[in-house]
Parts: C-alpha cells; sequence; structure tokens
C-alpha cells in the first residue's frame, strides 16, 4: 500500500514537471514545535530548512513538492529526543482568494539522526536503532504570498507511522509537527 501511494506521488510530480507551463522555486525556513504523541512527553521547539518548487496546473491550483530539514523529538522533565528527518512533503495549494492558499498533502520522512540527552549528559549519542528510518504522514496548512516573493505559512503535520523500533515494546510515538515558516520565491 506504502509503495503505492509513493509511486503514485512520484508518477504526479513527474507528469506535472513535464505539463506544467510555470515553476516557481523557493527556499523556506521556520520554527517547529513537534511532538511525539506519547503521553509522556512535551513539545520540542526546533526549526526546519528546505527548498520549494510550485508548479501552476490551473489558475487556483498547484503542486508544490518540497525538501525539508526538519529537526523534530520531544522532551520530558527527564530527557529530550533529537530526531532529524529529510522531509519530502507533496503540497497541493488550492488559491481560494489571489495570494492565500489551503494546502494539503501527503508527507515521506527519512531520519537522519536521533540523539537522546538528559538534562546534563548524553545518554545515548546515536539512537537511530530505537526509531524507524522511514516515516509517512499527513500534512494540512496555509499559506500567503506577496507580491515581492517573500511568503508565509502555517502547516501541521501528523504522522502516521509508529516510529518507535523497539522490540517487545508496545510504545507508540507518532510524530507530530507544527510549523511556522517565512520563504521567498524566485
Amino acid at each position: 500500500m506504502i509503495k503505492k501511494i509513493a509511486l503514485s506521488v512520484v508518477t504526479v510530480i513527474v507528469l506535472t514537471t513535464v505539463n506544467a507551463q510555470d515553476a516557481v522555486f523557493g527556499v523556506k525556513s521556520g520554527i517547529n514545535i513537534a511532538n511525539s504523541c506519547n503521553s509522556n512527553t512535551n513539545s520540542r521547539i526546533s526549526f526546519h530548512l528546505g527548498a520549494t518548487v510550485e508548479f501552476s496546473i490551473s489558475d487556483k491550483l498547484s503542486l508544490q513538492p518540497e525538501l525539508v530539514y526538519s529537526a523534530q523529538g520531544a522532551k520530558n522533565s527527564d530527557f529530550t529526543i533529537n530526531t532529524d528527518f529529510i522531509n519530502v512533503p507533496v503540497m497541493v495549494k488550492y488559491y481560494v482568494i489571489d495570494n492565500l492558499s489551503i494546502e494539503v498533502g501527503p508527507q515521506i520522512g527519512f531520519l537522519i539522526k536521533s540523539e537522546a540527552k538528559s538534562e546534563n549528559s548524553t545518554l545515548i549519542r546515536n539512537s537511530k536503532n530505537l526509531f524507524k528510518s522511514v516515516d509517512y504522514g499527513f500534512n494540512i496548512g496555509a499559506g500567503y504570498k506577496l507580491v515581492s516573493g517573500l511568503n508565509f505559512a502555517l502547516r501541521y503535520n501528523m504522522g502516521f507511522s509508529n516510529i518507535y523500533d523497539l522490540e517487545n515494546s508496545d510504545a507508540e510515538w507518532k510524530n507530530r509537527v507544527f510549523q511556522v515558516s517565512v520563504g521567498y520565491t524566485f
């Protein structure tokens, strides 16, 4: 099922790229408020940084694949879990009015780094073996573009995968990330 979804996303990107009349490239950066949806954890405030390309399908509709480095994780009173992902969201944007859009789309994330830290020292320097290497999720958000190319966005990512990967454990960790972004399109 997941392979079919990934193949469908790639097919849409390729077909859109071939048929798109306008492609607008951009960069974005911003703040993450991330958690793992474990009842014993609180949000971790971190950042994201990435590149975007928006393909116009019509006056009101566009497709925007992205490549985003996203520092995520969670914390509680004893430790902080830092999980860094390379996320690839593919957003369908609908322009409600000229520069204001609502956006939805799937996302696949690849774990590139994980570290668990206590208040005073590092508990597990490389804890990637505790987490699955791929995360699947869905995004919903809104954005506003200025004529100058400056743009602003709010987005919520709801992870579907249990990223915790310790044998004989019933623990469930699903990424939940609220993002506030500022970007610029060329």
